[in-house]
């Protein structure tokens, strides 16, 4: 099941974040794990907070995994689409 949100204004330091994901996964979908191996945090708790603020703010579609539900697959928001969506 997919949770759509209206989009917001993200903090830097989470826009940022959102920014190195988008650049090594673009619109596909990833894993936790590996998002915590591209942003190389040295909490994984960082990586927790960024993808759900970035849920929270409407940037990132997560999804239950079918096979194991303790996991998500997440998947960013195209930044224009991000970006007209605050606009409308």
């Amino acid at each position: 099941k997919r949770y759509y949100q209206m989009t917001l204004l993200l903090a830097k330091w989470i826009m940022r974040r959102y920014a190195k994901l988008w650049q090594k996964f673009g619109s596909k979908s990833f894993s936790f794990e590996q998002a915590n191996k591209e942003l190389d945090e040295d909490d994984d708790r960082i990586v927790g907070i960024v993808l759900s603020n970035l849920r929270l703010a409407g940037w990132l579609i997560s999804e239950q995994d079918p096979e194991n539900f303790r996991k998500k697959f997440y998947t960013l928001k195209k930044p224009d689409s991000a970006v007209m969506e605050m606009m409308s």
